[in-house]
């Protein structure tokens, strides 16, 4: 058993919060991570800025204010440059654990404390990895893919092809603006008793929702406006209404954004059995198999042709469908953390 301490100073969350409302994939991978820790045996603190303080799940929360535990066998600094350096000798080894492209880093903040303590840096997937430029400072360069949680790892198969209903379950900002329209133009004209569901808001995203809240809700105000285009505006949801919703999704739509290095919406998605259409920007080709448990598409006449294909064709719909089941939710937390563990000295 060994002794992990994670850190975080950024949103309000917990286990607790995890399994109230939508998180996004950052704070779920973060709380998902130190859960999975716990259940292979070992002692789990989370210093952050919990709302809900105590032991949860196996997890030890408590408020990152209150400082970080005397000693750690693998201390984990997640995302932010003041973490870095929080625990020095005290930790046997050091990781930093990023979620963003990682040419943030490129600041003297950054590169002087990773220059100075040389942690390992974990990224998402190699077009993560292919952010950080080969001449700057750290450690060991790790790829260790997010985990698919066990509710969309085990959601059950379906029983014949939904309803023509797509899905969207990403944040506003990230390409939903250019879906719509292209819903609009050329997908619902294509299948004109398909639904887009829209799963989306600021509520996930905390204060930096609040931040960009303006901007979030122009364009979901003009994803109310397209109902009669047979788009549906729903609000954010916990993982466990989300993996219900899923299920009855006939394909999931998504662009892809620059800011992206997993894509943990694709890949819930993709678990479920849910066939998914993207396009080649950043993580999402990494997330969908072309041809196979989806499309990755060249232009948006392919994305609009491949959704209606899916939503239209019902033996295309069960082989993809089938395909996604066999060959994406191989790789839980319990993966990813057996994974964080070799870094232990």
């Amino acid at each position: 058993m060994a002794r992990i301490v994670m850190a975080d100073d950024g949103i309000a969350f917990d286990g607790i919060v995890m399994r109230e409302r939508p998180l996004g994939g950052a704070e779920t991978a973060f709380a998902s991570l130190a859960e999975a820790f716990a259940a292979r045996g070992h002692e789990v603190t989370v210093a952050n800025n919990c709302p809900n303080p105590g032991t949860h799940f196996g997890v030890a929360w408590t408020p990152i204010a209150n400082g970080l535990p005397d000693r750690a066998d693998l201390y984990i600094a997640n995302r932010g440059d003041r973490l870095l350096l929080a625990m020095g000798r005290r930790a046997r080894r050091t990781v930093f654990w990023i979620h963003n492209p990682a040419r943030y880093l490129l600041k003297l903040r950054y590169l002087w404390k990773l220059a100075l303590l040389r942690p390992a840096i974990v990224f998402s997937g190699p077009s993560h990895l292919a952010s950080y430029p080969a001449w700057a400072p750290c450690g060991a360069r790790v790829v260790i893919p997010y985990g698919i949680g066990e509710l969309f790892r085990r959601a059950e198969p379906a029983a014949a092809p939904p309803s023509p209903r797509a899905i969207f379950t990403s944040n506003p900002l990230r390409g939903l603006a250019w879906l719509l329209e292209l819903w609009a133009a050329r997908i619902h004209p294509g299948m004109p008793t398909a639904e887009l569901h829209v799963f989306s808001g600021p509520t996930t995203y905390g204060a930096a929702g609040d931040a960009k809240r303006a901007t979030m809700m122009a364009v979901l105000d003009r994803a109310r406006a397209l109902s009669n285009y047979g788009v549906v505006l729903r609000e954010p949801v916990a993982k466990s209404v989300l993996v219900d919703e899923l299920r009855q999704a006939r394909v999931l739509l998504y662009r892809g954004d620059p800011g992206e290095t997993f894509c943990l919406a694709v890949g819930e998605a993709q678990a479920v059995g849910v066939p998914a259409v993207v396009q080649p920007i950043a993580a999402t080709p990494e997330r969908v198999i072309d041809g196979v448990t989806g499309y990755i598409t060249g232009d948006d006449n392919e994305f609009a042709n491949a959704a209606v294909r899916l939503m239209a064709d019902d033996a295309l719909w069960l082989a993809q469908h089938r395909a996604a089941l066999d060959r994406q939710r191989g790789w839980g937390w319990a993966d990813a953390a057996a994974a964080f563990e070799r870094l232990i000295p």
